[in-house]
């Protein structure tokens, strides 16, 4: 299926960092919300921070958001140890492609990490670089109804 994801884990930390570098990848992007932060929060829990200290001496990151808030794309750039952009348009691969391209990546070396099949893993799929589809950061805290949308999503990533 054109959706599906080349890996489904749980959350960001249940991924196996070093298998990808192992793998040969170099550039890893993060979607924002809902991903690496909850929701519109503006602040990384110390898990997250503990991540990225462990994780950005080894591969080139950057957060790639659809989000269109300049004031809080702003306020997270702040405080995020790497570059983070707002207004990407995913599914729309340009963004994405301009950046692997500026700092000269293959598409092997890269992977997409996101909690939505339509945007994330779907961007991933259109440029053939690996992408892993991951729960909401904050799964247990959100709404029934949504934990229900992001299932039936789902469903159509297997």
């Amino acid at each position: 299926m054109f959706v599906k994801a080349d890996l489904i884990k749980k959350d960001i930390f249940d991924i196996d960092y070093k298998k990808l570098k192992n793998d040969g990848i170099k550039l890893v992007i993060f979607d924002l919300d809902s991903t690496i932060m909850k929701s519109k929060s503006g602040f990384y829990d110390e898990r997250t921070l503990a991540l990225f200290e462990k994780i950005k001496t080894i591969f080139q990151i950057c957060v790639i958001s659809n989000n269109t808030n300049e004031k809080y794309i702003k306020k997270v750039q702040e405080i995020t140890p790497f570059e983070v952009f707002g207004k990407a348009k995913k599914p729309n691969p340009s963004f994405i492609k301009q950046y692997i391209e500026k700092y000269k990546f293959q598409n092997n070396e890269v992977v997409i990490i996101g909690d939505r099949p339509l945007t994330d893993i779907l961007v991933g799929n259109k440029i053939g670089i690996k992408s892993i589809l991951v729960d909401s950061i904050n799964y247990y805290e959100e709404p029934k109804l949504t934990r229900f949308v992001r299932k039936l999503e789902r469903l159509f990533c297997r």
